[in-house]
């Protein structure tokens, strides 16, 4: 009966060792990964995404959007989107609206996200003195913008201290009150205040790559679909559940 048990023991940890084995590889190979889902400011129906992949001082983001408003002016809607840095690291609340307008503009909102330290345009110029630039901003209610960059040291500092937010400006004036249909804005005053008030917003977090599973490593995170906790807790299970057996026949050629 002894060298049934040890047969029945071999199997039982192969068999732990097997679903251990299925848990995806987590690694750390220079490059950082951050996320965020963005969320409506100032009544905005808009939603959107951006990851933020970094690789010593490359940066890759891929910033996705909808519900944007689609056109300004009988021409597709401009939209300026940027990453902020060197604030509080957070959206602004309702009550950042100093004056009264209903509206937080974007100079209303900085204490919250602070100065643009980069802007994600969809070519071009990346700095923040492009930030303006509506020649290189997304256009209509729905795009992506997919750019590699240099990271430069405002935008580097921001995302390692958590305080880097993604901001993309641009409302549908009809859905404004009539003081903030009114006001102007307060970076472009030959603009309304609509065309450069924010209207999503998300901190990006920090969080870990996954090694890609068939290929090399990327740099971007990969889904695998498995998780490594469930895998660790059936491969426990499984070697409960083969132990309990041994111990049965155990008992019973004790009985």
């Amino acid at each position: 009966m002894n060298k049934a048990l040890r047969f029945l023991a071999v199997p039982t940890l192969a068999l732990g060792a097997l679903a251990l084995s299925g848990a995806p590889a987590m690694a750390h190979d220079g490059s950082d990964h951050y996320q965020s889902t963005l969320g409506q400011l100032n009544g905005s129906s808009a939603s959107g995404s951006v990851t933020v992949d970094v690789t010593g001082n490359q940066a890759h983001a891929v910033l996705k959007v909808s519900g944007l408003p689609a056109t300004f002016m009988d021409a597709p809607y401009p939209h300026v989107q940027h990453i902020h840095g060197g604030a509080q690291g957070v959206c602004p609340a309702p009550s950042a609206d100093k004056d009264g307008d209903q509206v937080v503009s974007t100079t209303e909102g900085a204490p919250s996200y602070g100065a643009i330290v980069t802007t994600l345009s969809t070519s071009g110029d990346t700095s923040p003195a492009a930030g303006l630039d509506l020649k290189v901003a997304g256009q209509g209610g729905a795009y992506t913008v997919d750019r590699t960059f240099e990271l430069n040291a405002e935008t580097k500092a921001a995302l390692e201290a958590g305080t880097a937010v993604v901001v993309v400006h641009g409302l549908d004036p009809a859905t404004l009150s009539a003081a903030g249909q009114a006001a102007k804005s307060d970076l472009v005053p030959s603009l309304p205040l609509a065309a450069t008030s924010p209207a999503l917003c998300g901190t990006l977090k920090a969080g870990q790559m996954q090694m890609p599973t068939g290929g090399a490593d990327t740099g971007i995170t990969q889904d695998t679909g498995t998780d490594a906790t469930a895998l660790a807790i059936g491969g426990g299970l499984t070697l409960v559940a083969l132990a309990g057996g041994a111990y049965a026949i155990r008992r019973r050629t004790a009985a």
